[in-house]
């Protein structure tokens, strides 16, 4: 009777039943090391299955079994071993009409557990209302399964993909793995919710922290090799470079995150600092990145780069807040519970989502990452961030030697992210680029899917928010004669002088290249020179020294060696008047004009 009714896992109630799952025969058939397997199943199939996504936690529950048959004298040592041998290398049957949207149902099911207990959800004859869209489901499978297969010769093993909702955060598809049902590549292993190195996938939570402390879209960065100090007991030097190993000098924050160029936003984190991103990316939905003291401890400017792990679905939800206007909405996946007598159980709360980013830089981030001029310089103009017709933000991210590969786009109703990488953690083939191959033609295939038959819809752009003309190089007000673009500023932060790059000094009229000394400058005896002016200051420097404009000054000889309006004079002229001079009328000082930056 027991063994008639007890649940298996699944729709796999009896011996019988679980015989026919997970090896496609009679219970009669079964070997030992099979029947082995299935004793150890009842305690907690939802985690012991092989289709659970936990891995071969299914080994260890086995060995337990056969552990207990030795010390009760039923086997011997060397019938354990073999059959452990032989539960390693289990080939299950691959029933894939079995489970429909496999991870997603393991995933509900744990939740479930976690609401209800094992007992009830095995024995309760739940009735279960859940997010999906299996049509949706059904093409990310297909989609993740076929663009796969185009790129294995790429040494890429797996992928997943999850759709979120981006107004209530209900989970439309989840997709953990090129198939569920391939167990001899932990296929059941859920990689949506596994944690693993983001890459720069998460620079833009960087950027959104330093819009809201005073930064802008405007704001200059200058995109050359630097050194970052680290002061480990090592005291070593952390130096970042760019995904193509170029660097580009003087780029605003528009272009410096459109690109995802690494030295910018190191920059922009050693600005505003490590915990306030870290908080802001917790609120967001990271997390793994709760600014506690350990965590503190163990991260440093690589945390923009990818240094600190978390999960493909926590980052969706993560963009999910840029999608809706900075309101966060957690994931979910249950909508109602209901007992067999029709009673609920247990039914979602839609609760109004909590404003965890201010609604302009919501906005700002969203046209930075759906501006596909602005990126054009690393990803040109036909990469697969682009979706014809729509509006549609995104964003890649890839770690060092390509042991991952992300990107997650969004429009203000639909968040799809994308991983692909390998389980074990290999490296893929380092021709894998963001915008060409990987992930990027995986989600641009999804997103195109999901909005075929939609009305294109733009991000709302908040009253708050005005563009204005600006300078194109330095990022303040238009100077007459010099380029000029357009941009979106938070009102209040909108600039209102020329950029500072820009300065106008005294020079000496009696030491050619010099400064004007103090008695030249009382009697306005001095010539006016116009000098194009880049500075950075070190923020993370303790001892005294600006790496930041050591690297500028290194950049300028090797870019601009012979334009001398690069290279201001910093020495001041020892001039002196006479007293024959000092009796003449003061003179007047003579204007040149404005050079062209």
């Amino acid at each position: 009777m027991y063994l008639n009714n007890v649940p298996y896992g699944g729709s796999a109630v009896g011996v019988e039943a679980a015989s026919n799952l997970y090896f496609a025969k009679h219970a009669k058939d079964l070997t030992f090391s099979e029947a082995a397997f299935l004793a150890g199943l009842p305690q907690a199939p939802s985690y012991y299955s092989p289709y659970a996504g936990n891995g071969n936690a299914y080994v260890d529950r086995a060995e337990a079994v056969l552990k207990r048959m030795v010390q009760d004298g039923y086997i011997s040592k060397k019938q354990r071993d073999k059959a452990i041998s032989e539960i390693n290398a289990f080939a299950f049957s691959k029933r894939e009409g079995t489970i429909k949207a496999p991870h997603f149902v393991m995933y509900v099911r744990q939740k479930l557990v976690d609401l209800f207990g094992e007992d009830r959800v095995e024995n309760g004859n739940l009735t279960v209302k859940t997010t999906l869209d299996y049509d949706m489901q059904k093409e990310a499978e297909k989609i993740l399964y076929d663009e796969l297969e185009r790129i294995k010769d790429y040494r890429v093993g797996n992928g997943s993909m999850v759709v979120l909702d981006a107004k209530t955060g209900a989970i439309l598809s989840m997709v953990g793995s090129k198939d569920y049902f391939d167990t001899d590549n932990s296929g059941n292993f859920n990689a949506v919710l596994a944690k693993r190195q983001p890459g720069s996938s998460l620079k833009p939570i960087v950027y959104a922290t330093g819009l809201e402390k005073g930064y802008t879209a405007s704001t200059l960065f200058m995109d050359i090799q630097t050194e970052f100090p680290t002061y480990d007991e090592d005291d070593s030097i952390y130096k970042p470079v760019n995904y193509d190993g170029k660097y580009r000098g003087p780029v605003q924050m528009r272009f410096a995150l459109a690109n995802s160029l690494n030295i910018p936003a190191v920059k922009m984190l050693a600005k505003i600092g490590i915990k306030p991103v870290m908080q802001k990316a917790y609120e967001m939905g990271i997390q793994d990145w709760e600014p506690t003291s350990k965590n503190l401890d163990s991260v440093g400017y690589s945390l923009v780069l990818g240094g600190r792990e978390t999960t493909l679905l926590d980052i969706a939800t993560a963009y999910s807040v840029f999608a809706n206007e900075g309101k966060k909405s957690e994931p979910f996946s249950i909508v109602e519970v209901k007992d067999p007598k029709g009673k609920t159980l247990y039914k979602h709360k839609d609760e109004d989502p909590k404003q965890v980013l201010s609604p302009e830089v919501a906005f700002i981030i969203s046209h930075i990452l759906l501006d596909n001029n602005a990126r054009e310089m690393v990803f040109g103009l036909n990469s697969f961030l682009k979706v014809p017709g729509k509006t549609v933000a995104a964003k890649t991210g890839t770690t060092d030697q390509k042991r991952d590969n992300w990107i997650i786009g969004y429009t203000p109703s639909f968040v799809v992210g994308v991983w692909i990488g390998n389980n074990d953690n290999k490296p893929m083939n380092p021709n894998i680029s963001s915008g060409a191959t990987g992930a990027s033609p995986i989600w641009n295939k999804m997103m195109k899917y999901i909005l075929k038959d939609k009305k294109d819809e733009q991000f709302h752009e908040p009253d708050s928010v005005q563009a204005m003309e600006i300078d194109a190089l330095g990022g303040g007000l238009v100077v007459d004669g010099q380029p000029k673009r357009s941009e979106y500023f938070a009102k209040g932060t909108e600039p209102t002088t020329i950029a500072s790059i820009y300065k106008t000094l005294k020079m000496s009229k009696h030491d050619q290249g010099k400064l004007a000394s103090d008695q030249e400058v009382s009697r306005n005896d001095y010539d006016l020179g116009d000098y194009v002016v880049f500075e950075e200051e070190d923020p993370a420097s303790n001892d005294g020294e600006n790496r930041w404009q050591k690297g500028i000054n290194e950049w300028l000889k090797d870019q601009y060696r012979d334009q001398p309006k690069y290279h201001p004079p910093t020495e001041k002229s020892g001039y002196s008047y006479s007293e024959e001079e000092k009796k003449e009328e003061t003179p007047t000082p003579t204007l040149t004009p404005n050079p062209t930056p």
